[in-house]
């Protein structure tokens, strides 16, 4: 794997950049500058992914990326009470953030140079992979090992395409509305693996309902690299939030998110990634 690392003029610029914010803000009642940071701060999210953004029918929210909104939020400036999180599907991000309709996204939003030329990125804050969930006594140990058998993945996505053309040829593809319809054909045998980003099928996974019966094939498919969406050109709330992502990884909170919503997958998660570094 090839890292990506920020020049140093790239540097420079953040230097300068946070010094300009440590000198004044310019009055945006979301950006965050000081104490409560304005009446509410609207972060985007999804609402149907368990572990990482799932609306519950309490109507309050968990996942990892709930976390760590709510961490960058308060380190903003905002209280939980003051955050609003709407959902936003992964087909509206960009246009969600140029419209203004949410100051953040936290949304497994992978950052890539197509998605840079419309929006700006902080972080990122965890590394991904493409990866396999299959049974807890499957056979499956490499991806190769699916020619000839069921692969689940959801309408549209691209991720057991992936898997057909550079590992099974001959795997054969069943797609399904969503992750919950491949888990239940994957509990019945009626498929023998689901593929999408490793995160997102530890935390389908680690509900309680699943514990113990399926497993992660530990493969590294693909290095997804998410990051929080900021509108293209606030250089002052990329800056912020980097700040905040980092006192995340720090002070320890950043590694208890993680084990609270992917441990009970046995999900190895990556270390926390370095701002600005992205793994290709």
């Amino acid at each position: 794997m090839k890292l990506r690392k920020v020049s140093a003029a790239a540097a420079a610029a953040v230097v300068l950049a946070l010094t300009a914010t440590a000198c004044g803000g310019d009055g945006d009642s979301d950006s965050g500058s000081g104490s409560g940071g304005g009446d509410k701060i609207k972060i985007g999210i999804k609402y149907d992914q368990p572990g990482l953004g799932l609306k519950e029918p309490d109507g309050t929210f968990s996942g990892f990326d709930v976390d760590v909104a709510t961490y960058v939020a308060k380190e903003l400036g905002y209280e939980p009470n003051q955050i609003e999180f709407v959902e936003t599907k992964s087909a509206d991000r960009e246009n969600a953030l140029a419209r203004g309709d949410v100051k953040l996204i936290a949304a497994t939003y992978s950052i890539t140079d197509e998605r840079k030329e419309k929006v700006d990125f902080a972080g990122p804050y965890l590394l991904a992979h493409q990866d396999l969930l299959i049974k807890t006594d499957s056979d499956i140990t490499e991806a190769t090992d699916l020619n000839g058998k069921k692969l689940c993945s959801v309408t549209g996505s691209t991720s057991a395409q992936n898997v057909k053309k550079d590992f099974a040829p001959k795997a054969n593809l069943t797609e399904r509305g969503g992750y919950s319809e491949c888990i239940a054909a994957l509990q019945s045998g009626a498929v023998d693996a689901l593929t999408t980003d490793d995160s997102i099928l530890a935390g389908y996974a680690a509900q309680e309902q699943y514990k113990g019966k399926f497993k992660l094939a530990g493969l590294k498919l693909s290095n997804e690299n998410y990051g929080v969406g900021v509108k293209k050109g606030d250089t002052e709330t990329v800056n912020k939030v980097n700040a905040a992502l980092e006192k995340m990884v720090s002070d320890g909170s950043w590694k208890k998110a993680v084990d609270a919503n992917f441990g009970p997958a046995n999900y190895k998660n990556e270390e926390a990634p370095k701002i600005g570094v992205i793994v290709q």
